[in-house]
């Protein structure tokens, strides 16, 4: 048995393949976006207070795991390097490696005590070896607490999927479980289809995206805290901006927050500029709208930058309203511009020039409003049973470095609720935690080991 830490402990790993044997031969090349998010990893982790299943190894779980498999034929196959060095996947149904662990607290008690050190004990990940030919690059963490509790964590490499993408996966997983239809069966294209061009060299999207490439970040220790916003505090909140932002959406109202908050902490710059990249899936922001199935990665970065003048001067409702401004406002023009100028990094032969840092070095905010679909989410609608969603669910970028990250995603209370999970430098967050701005919203602290 492998202990991980005095409360998770694994004792066993299998490996799920698909239930209907791939083609000899396929191969999945990925797209240049992929290439640039190599130096990620991302952990999702689904809690559910009770257990779907009784014995993992003959229940119908996992049958349901391996019949949806063979709709997903990049994940059970495995890295490897195309002719012009490249990655590309082998698609040879190798499987994907499944975790089994166990807690000794109920699941209640570890929300309450735990820390996101901890939680991540529940996707465990193993870095991917110099050879990665036998290396699983997706893997499934089931994990059981005490009292009938489980976790599910997926994790990955970053250059494989994106936040939906993996998300969908799971829930692909659990429909074939309830045999129902798939609702976003994955679409696999080697790149998110549009007609390539030269890229605009002096647009603000390539400009922003070289600038990243050619940053350099000393490294420091980095610490995440979750907060949850009810429904009520939010909706409060949106009508005191409401005059300033009609139309402000939660993810408008915590970004300006939790931006306007941070840059307190933080040592005024050298250029008396203030910036906040925010992280946009794109798959619904261009035409036309490319699925939410399709497999890979779909992000684009915009850069927002205010003078320290007007981030001292302006209220809380003029940041709100500058946020939506500029979210609303990136068009389709300067996300191809960004896609085309990573495809124009190659190097001769076509290699992909090396990875950056996407997720920093400046102050970096994750908008998951895309995965809200009418009055639901993508992810608390993950569930086993119609009456038993996730009772929370996570979302971990690994090799954040800089000023940190923001990460909004919809809460399992849906409506306007919303969970916010920053990652920052260890000394910033005790005074983001009892910043009264932020606790005059009244949020519920997970994981923060209190």
């Amino acid at each position: 048995m492998a202990i991980i830490n005095s409360r998770v402990s694994v004792h066993s790993m299998l490996t799920a393949v698909s239930s209907k044997p791939v083609g000899p031969g396929q191969t999945h090349p990925l797209s240049a976006l992929d290439h640039a998010m190599a130096l990620h990893t991302l952990h999702l982790v689904f809690y559910y207070k009770k257990n779907p299943f009784g014995i993992f190894d003959v229940d119908p779980l996992r049958v349901s795991l391996s019949e949806v498999l063979s709709l997903y034929p990049q994940v059970t196959g495995r890295l490897t390097r195309g002719e012009s060095g490249n990655w590309e996947v082998k698609c040879n149904d190798a499987g994907v490696r499944i975790v089994r662990a166990n807690v000794g607290v109920t699941i209640d008690e570890w929300l309450r005590s735990a820390d996101v050190s901890e939680e991540k004990d529940l996707a465990v990940w193993e870095e991917m070896p110099e050879d990665p030919s036998t290396w699983s690059p997706f893997r499934i963490q089931v994990t059981e607490f005490e009292g009938g509790g489980v976790a599910f964590g997926l994790s990955c490499t970053h250059m494989n999927a994106d936040p939906t993408s993996l998300t969908l996966l799971f829930k692909s997983w659990i429909e074939s479980h309830r045999q129902e239809p798939i609702e976003h069966p994955p679409l696999f294209n080697s790149t998110p289809p549009h007609h390539q061009q030269v890229p605009d060299t002096s647009g603000k999207s390539t400009n922003y995206y070289a600038n990243k490439a050619n940053a350099r970040t000393p490294l420091v220790k980095m610490v995440t805290a979750t907060f949850r916003f009810s429904n009520s505090a939010i909706n409060k909140c949106l009508n005191e901006v409401h005059d300033q932002c009609p139309e402000a959406t939660p993810f408008d109202l915590l970004a300006a927050l939790f931006w306007t908050r941070l840059v307190l902490l933080k040592a005024p710059k050298h250029d008396n500029k203030c910036s906040l990249s925010v992280c946009l899936d794109f798959r619904r922001l261009v035409q036309p709208p490319i699925p939410l199935g399709y497999f890979g990665n779909a992000l684009h970065f915009a850069m927002i930058t205010v003078t320290e003048e007007e981030m001292d001067n302006g209220k809380l409702g003029h940041m709100v309203e500058l946020v939506h401004r500029h979210v609303s406002g990136v068009g389709e023009e300067e996300i191809w511009d960004a896609v085309d100028w990573l495809e124009s990094r190659k190097e001769e032969g076509g290699k992909h020039a090396p990875p950056f840092r996407m997720y920093g070095p400046e102050l970096t905010c994750v908008s998951m409003e895309h995965m809200i679909i009418g009055n639901k989410s993508l992810m608390s609608s993950a569930s086993f049973k119609s009456d038993e969603k996730p009772v929370h669910v996570a979302c971990h970028f690994d090799n954040v470095v800089g000023e940190g990250l923001i990460v909004v995603m919809p809460s399992i209370n849906e409506d306007l609720a919303r969970t916010v999970i920053v990652t920052l430098p260890e000394e910033e967050m005790p005074q983001l935690c009892e910043d009264q701005a932020i606790q005059r919203l009244q949020p519920t602290m997970l994981m923060s080991g209190r």
